[in-house]
This record gives structure tokens, sequence and C-alpha cells, in this order.
């Protein structure tokens, strides 16, 4: 048996995630801790985070993640999920792209990225304006090293370390190697950024002449070009190795490519954690109306079990998600209602999940 972490998020996450729950359920024998973050947890317990979920997932090492909501006067945290991100060092964001029958706009797309996920812009070191902190940086920059900024700034620092450049360049070469992953494409903005990218090019470029014996092209693409390139032709790429940002930012392009974030699931993985999770947002407005389009979570979940080494039944819900796809017959509203069928609710598409799950049993 496997103990895993079921923390169910925010509005539509609960449904989400049960649903999830239910069609792993029926594969594997898995022994949950249900915990609760966010606003759930905020009202609840009175933290966004409480204690119980970071000593739950240190116990189990992994956990399933419904989206969460993070507002204003949460407790401090600007994201729960980043926080998450921070304290278990999830280095590694994964994020799938594959195209989907009756769906897609772009055939044949099947796309990772593979993204740094605790630095760059995303360390969280602001500089609010006007703050006397703020003012004393401007000055110290402007006497020291003459670089005039005006003192009603604001100011991000974008950290790029050769630690975790290094780290996440052999991720994703072990990966591309686990995975049949033939091409990586380092993305970075080296050309104006040359101390930041510049190192993030320099050092991911070192990483891979150490697996020049494997069969995997590797190649570069400047941000801009690499949206350029995504939309003409999609088909042509296969692992992108971003830092932050643009790993963020390219996830919505490719989820363009593929139909939706709803369809769009994610893996954060650390050298000893591993967190699952769709890519979308919590959708407060259609939570509890049986709206809610659980694939991208049960795609999550079969990331899980390949994490788990349940490989034959991951494939298998991947299998019945294509499957109800290409019928095109049972398929929640926000699908449904492109392609001109009748919808079914959030709890009617689980059971055809486990239909045809069954069926390829």
């Amino acid at each position: 048996m496997y103990r895993a972490t079921l923390i169910l998020g925010d509005g539509i996450g609960p449904e989400v995630i049960e649903a999830t729950k239910i069609i792993i359920d029926e594969l594997v024998d898995i022994e949950w801790d249900v915990v609760e973050v966010g606003e759930r947890a905020l009202r609840k317990y009175g933290a966004p985070l409480p204690d119980e979920v970071i000593e739950s997932i240190r116990r189990n090492k992994i956990a399933l993640k419904g989206p969460v909501t993070t507002k204003l006067g949460m407790g401090g945290f600007k994201s729960v999920t980043v926080a998450l991100r921070k304290i278990f060092d999830l280095y590694a964001n994964i994020r799938p792209f594959r195209s989907i029958p009756n769906v897609s706009p772009y055939e044949n797309v099947d796309i990772v990225i593979c993204r740094e996920n605790t630095e760059d812009l995303y360390s969280g070191i602001e500089f609010y304006a006007s703050d006397n902190l703020t003012i004393e940086l401007v000055e110290y920059l402007e006497e020291k090293l003459g670089i005039k900024i005006s003192r009603d700034s604001a100011i991000s620092f974008k950290v790029i370390s050769t630690y975790n450049t290094k780290r996440i360049s052999e991720f994703a070469f072990q990966y591309a190697i686990k995975n049949n992953r033939k091409k990586v494409t380092i993305v970075h903005k080296s050309n104006i950024l040359k101390a930041t990218d510049g190192l993030f090019l320099e050092i991911t470029k070192r990483v891979a002449e150490r697996y020049n014996r494997y069969d995997i092209a590797v190649e570069d693409r400047i941000i801009d070009n690499m949206a350029l390139q995504l939309i003409q032709n999609p088909q042509s790429y296969d692992l992108l190795l971003t830092p932050n940002l643009y790993g963020d930012i390219l996830s919505d392009l490719c989820a363009g490519l593929i139909g939706g974030l709803g369809l769009c699931p994610g893996a954060n993985v650390g050298e000893k954690y591993a967190i699952f999770e769709p890519i979308h947002g919590s959708a407060p407005d259609i939570a509890g109306k049986g709206l809610a389009n659980p694939t991208a979570a049960i795609l999550s979940g079969a990331i899980m079990l390949d994490h788990l080494g349940k490989k034959e039944e991951a494939e298998m819900i991947r299998k019945a998600i294509s499957s109800i796809y290409t019928e095109g017959r049972k398929l929640t509203y926000d699908i449904a209602s492109r392609i001109g069928v009748s919808p079914v609710n959030t709890i009617e598409f689980t059971k055809e999940v486990i239909r045809k799950i069954k069926e390829f049993m």
C-alpha cells in the first residue's frame, strides 16, 4: 500500500481532486491523508498553510493537490503553491502538453516544459516604490555603481544561480532519457540579460555536453522567438528547458495549443518530495455546480502514478481520457459547448473514465 497527501484546494479543487482520487483508487491501493490549504484552511484553521499539511507531506513524500486561491491578507502568503515549492525544495516543474482529439487546435503536439521552480523573478526579493529601504537601495546603486534609477521605482531581483541551473539541467536530460525525448531546447534571453540568462545558457550547455553519448539533440532559443516558433510549428519541439518565469509564460501558450488550461497536468519534483497538480486555477465562479472539467487533475494523477512506478496504470488513465475525447460524446461543459454536444457533469465524466479503464483492464 502507498500513502499520499490529498490537498483539496479551493474553488473547483475539491471536485476535480475527488474525481482523481476515485479513479486512482480503482487502480492502486493508496491510503490518503486529506488536508486543506488556501481559503478553506484560512476559514477553518486561521492559516492558509497549516502545519499539519507540511507534516503530512513530509511523512508521505508525495501529494496530489488541487488549485488554490491565494488573496491578499492570507497570513502574508503571496502564494501557497509557491510556498510549498520552497518548503520542499521542489526545484523541477514538469508540464506535459499533448494534443487531445476533437479539442486541440493543433494536431500532434507533444511538448514537455521542464522549468526551474525556485528562483528567477519568482524568488520574491522585491522592494516597493517609495519605501525607505528601496530609496536606500537606489541611492546605493547610484553612489557605488553609477546606476541611476528613479526614486519612485519598485525593484525586483532576478536570481539565477549556478547550483539551481545545474540541477534543473541534469533533471531535464535525465527526464529526456527516461521518457524517450529526442530534443532539448534551452530557452533564454541572454542577448539582453547577459549576466542572469547568460549564466543559465552557459550552465545548461555545459551540462548538455555530458549527455553527448545519448541520442538527444540540443538547441537554444531566445524566449520571444520561442513563442513565435511554438505558434508556427509546435510539432518541431519536444522538451523545453527554461528558467522559472519563461516556463510559466510558455505553459499558458502551450495550453492554448492543445485546447486550454483545463486539459493540462503538472508536477513539482524535488530530491525527496513531489507534488502533482493541474496547472489551472480554482475557478470559484463555477465551484459546486458540476461544471468543472477534471481532466487536468486526472492526468496529474497519472503523472503521480508514473512517479510511483505504476506506469501501466498511468497509461490506462491516459488511454481512457484519449478515448473519451475521441468519441466526443461525454464531455464536460467547457469542451462540449465548443463542439456542439450535450455536456455531462463532473461526476458523470469521472464515471465514464472509470468505465473506459475497466474496458482496458
